[in-house]
């Protein structure tokens, strides 16, 4: 079994709201996190905007808090025993803390003091000139052949996130990025979408961001983690370096293809989204087909526990 963490485009307004109003588990989690951050974080979350929730600095922390509320009702008030049942934790992007933090490698409170800068960091590393298009349709392979030929002396561009099976997002200048997008669709993509985001993220240009993170990371403890986290840059189990895997990642590709591709060659069968959403889910199915899938994402959700 493996539990992945779903990253941004998750979120939304009231998420985890029912589980708050029902277990103390819960409640504590978005309490530690309020006062981690000196923020009132719940209140965004459940009576917020959705601009104001889409923050990068905002988004980041608050998709963190739901997936551990939601984890720690499952330990705590279903008696889910994360040690004997899960064999890898997994997380998008920003959900590979999340799952640091299941794992027990980072605490709640570092990964919500980290997330929230992390957040603000990515967003002002490149606020203007950036963006991000998702290739739809087309292989790998020939996308980093298009992000290739559409680099040029000024403007570059690379992929960001290998998501599923056709579903490949790309990310660098804006320049860069509408030309590769261009020639995807001239190579016979289905859909070649610019998306709206505030940065260009996971590429070259957040290395701003990833000198920030590297002065944060620099006092943090991470202990061994009770069960390996697949990493999002090598796609295989890691145990240790979580400094320079969380690190090379702001600039660096999301291989959450190989990452679930990997996680079945190693005997999983069951994956299990924690959290927001249904995104995870949803590209799953899209990777490996027989695996058996779950969401934990709302209090009539977690009745499927008693059955695991």
């Amino acid at each position: 079994m493996i539990f992945v963490f779903p990253g941004q485009g998750s979120q939304k307004v009231g998420m985890g709201k029912d589980i708050y109003d029902n277990f103390s588990s819960a409640k504590d989690v978005f309490q530690e996190v309020n006062d981690t951050i000196s923020f009132d974080l719940s209140k965004l979350i459940f009576e917020g905007t959705e601009e104001e929730l889409k923050r990068t600095e905002n988004t980041q922390p608050a998709l963190m808090t739901v997936s551990i509320a939601f984890l720690e009702v499952m330990k705590k008030e279903y008696e889910f025993n994360l040690s004997e049942r899960v064999k890898f934790f997994a997380g998008h992007s920003l959900g590979e803390y999340t799952a640091l933090c299941a794992a027990g490698s980072l605490s709640l409170r570092d990964t919500a003091r980290i997330l929230r800068i992390r957040g603000k960091a990515m967003a002002e590393a490149y606020p203007i000139g950036g963006a991000m298009a998702a290739i739809l349709g087309l292989e790998i392979d020939q996308v980093e052949e298009i992000v290739r030929e559409a680099c040029s002396d000024t403007a570059k561009v690379q992929i960001a996130n290998d998501n599923s099976v056709g579903q490949v997002v790309v990310s660098g200048h804006e320049e860069a990025v509408k030309k590769a997008s261009e020639i995807a669709s001239n190579c016979g993509a289905r859909r070649a979408v610019m998306l709206p985001v505030s940065g260009p993220f996971h590429s070259e240009l957040m290395q701003p961001a990833a000198e920030v993170l590297k002065d944060v990371l620099a006092d943090v403890e991470f202990k061994a983690p009770s069960k390996p986290v697949i990493a999002n840059v090598t796609a295989k189990a890691e145990t240790e370096n979580f400094k320079d895997l969380l690190l090379n990642q702001i600039t660096g590709r999301v291989r959450w293809r190989e990452s679930i591709l990997y996680a079945e060659s190693k005997g999983v069968s069951k994956c299990i989204e924690i959290g927001a959403g249904r995104v995870l889910t949803g590209l799953v199915k899209r990777i490996s087909p027989s695996i058996e899938l779950m969401n934990v994402n709302s209090l009539e959700s977690l009745e499927q526990i008693k059955g695991l």
